[in-house]
């Protein structure tokens, strides 16, 4: 194994949190050595990974996007390819394209404390077929960039009968560029965000598409183009008119989950009303998007303009809520006895949840149980010290959450600097605790043991409003009891020890 360089922060992860960490480092660190390691060939992390049909965002850009980088195109609900142009311009732009290793995945990290230093093992792949390279790279710090979900495996059941069916069964994660639905009759297996993404993408051009739901997901038409935003933009310019559009989009997102949650069946009423308006009349709206949960328990589905209901109002798209009692050679019998024929079945399942790329971590030896772990301000473990990872909102937009984070850290590491400490470990006194991810969605229920913990207040807890974390991460103090801070210069003298912790 090559142990090649040292670097100050090793970030992991070429997606959209990889690249806002490497933005924010370097604008307020420009003297901290940084590598980028990027387990694919290519940037863009989830934008670039999933090609299936009118791959979309369902958050708008203006706050999606980056807070240092305006959103300039006149759609806020945007599709992949516009928002790998707008990720892969910020990296260029910013000389980011400079530290990215590409085809570098990363195994496992060490810590050391008497060196105060990660060890990291990586597997290398070259583009020419040549038998993977182990190296190593060595980091005061590891920042963990890369998302929360397997890359290279999506959640499909185990469906009963699915070895019958003659037709071809395909995942979104891993979409054929050679599939061809022109005229197929396609099922499309799902109620989440990428079911009602696909449903009104592919009817134009197949035959018929079915959504086959169990139960179903609430689902709000939203605007694809945001007029207050393209109208200020070309009144104030790019950078005025996206602050103010993205100061908007913040207040709202977070009015309409407040008033979700705390009128939850006045709110139900408000959308099944919306849905029916977009529906033909006598539409069984009650049956197909009226969940028995309340709006925002789990994350409510946007369409752009109301596609999906364009789709089903035209015939060439349809809703069926049931059980799938077995796959057949020509489709799929449902547990009503009706039989849904099929030339395609897309499973429009899930993800599988992998937290760090599904990378081991250890300290001084001893191996990290990430369930075992409570979350620091949502961006570091206990007991893990000089690791930072970005997890965004899953009520909001991702990007802000992880921008709030990326400044954190920055501001961290000055407060480090300008006190003289290497080391900084967050250190869980113990008390009440609940799952990190904490809403009812399948993909989270499966790995809830899985993953670390959060409290119930304090430091400790992950909160989903971003005028609070703004506050805290932004504005608040950097130390508090949690942080134990140490510096290698004085660990060896206890009396001088003890003043380190903060």
């Amino acid at each position: 194994m090559n142990h090649t360089e040292h670097v100050d922060v090793l970030i992991i992860g070429a997606g959209i949190s990889g690249i806002g960490a490497a933005y924010y480092l370097q604008r307020e660190h420009p003297g901290r050595s940084y590598t980028i390691l990027e387990a694919r060939g290519a940037t863009g992390g989830t934008w670039d990974l999933f090609r299936y049909p009118g791959i979309r965002s369902d958050s708008d850009l203006h706050t999606f996007g980056y807070e240092f980088k305006p959103w300039r195109d006149e759609h806020a609900i945007a599709t992949a390819d516009k928002i790998l142009a707008y990720l892969r311009e910020t990296v260029s732009e910013n000389g980011i394209d400079r530290h990215i290793r590409f085809q570098h995945k990363v195994l496992g990290a060490a810590w050391d404390s008497a060196t105060a230093t990660w060890t990291v093992d990586i597997e290398r792949t070259g583009g020419d077929g040549a038998d993977p390279e182990l190296v190593q790279i060595s980091a005061n710090w590891v920042f963990c960039g890369g998302g929360y979900y397997r890359y290279d495996q999506g959640y499909t059941p185990a469906f009963e009968g699915q070895d019958r069916f003659a037709g071809r069964i395909v995942h979104p994660q891993h979409w054929p560029e050679d599939l061809d639905y022109t005229g197929k009759k396609v099922v499309v297996i799902g109620s989440g965000a990428t079911a009602v993404t696909l449903v009104p993408s592919m009817a134009p051009t197949a035959g018929h598409v079915t959504m086959l739901q169990r139960s179903p997901t609430y689902v709000l038409p939203v605007p694809a183009k945001d007029a207050f935003a393209n109208t200020a933009r070309r009144l104030l310019g790019d950078r005025l008119g996206y602050a103010a559009a993205r100061r908007k989009n913040i207040i709202k997102q977070r009015s309409v989950y407040v008033l979700c949650q705390k009128y939850p069946t006045a709110a139900r009423w408000l959308i099944q009303k919306i849905n029916a308006a977009k529906l033909p009349k006598g539409y069984p709206v009650e049956e197909h998007f009226a969940p028995q949960y309340n709006p925002w328990d789990q994350r409510l589905c946007a369409v752009p303009d109301g596609d999906l209901f364009e789709a089903i109002s035209n015939g060439s798209a349809s809703v069926v809520t049931d059980r799938i009692a077995t796959f057949t050679e020509n489709g799929i019998l449902l547990e009503s006895g009706r039989e849904l024929d099929a030339d395609i079945i897309v499973t429009a399942t899930g993800l599988n949840i992998q937290l760090f790329g599904g990378m081991s971590l250890t300290v001084d030896g001893a191996p990290v149980d990430l369930a075992g772990t409570v979350a620091y301000k949502g961006i570091m473990l206990s007991g893990v010290p000089n690791f930072a990872f970005a997890f965004g909102y899953t009520n909001s937009s991702w990007t802000l959450k992880v921008g709030l984070l990326c400044e954190h850290f920055c501001r961290l590491l000055k407060h480090m600097d300008d006190n003289g400490f290497d080391v900084v470990r967050p250190e869980f006194a113990g008390g009440q605790t609940r799952p990190l991810l904490d809403f009812g969605a399948g993909y989270v229920q499966r790995a809830i043991d899985e993953i670390p913990r959060q409290g119930v207040d304090g430091p400790w807890q992950m909160t989903m409003n971003y005028t609070l974390d703004a506050e805290t991460l932004r504005n608040g103090p950097v130390e508090d009891s949690a942080l134990r801070f140490v510096s290698r210069r004085t660990a060896d003298d206890p009396d001088r020890s003890r003043q380190l912790v903060l």
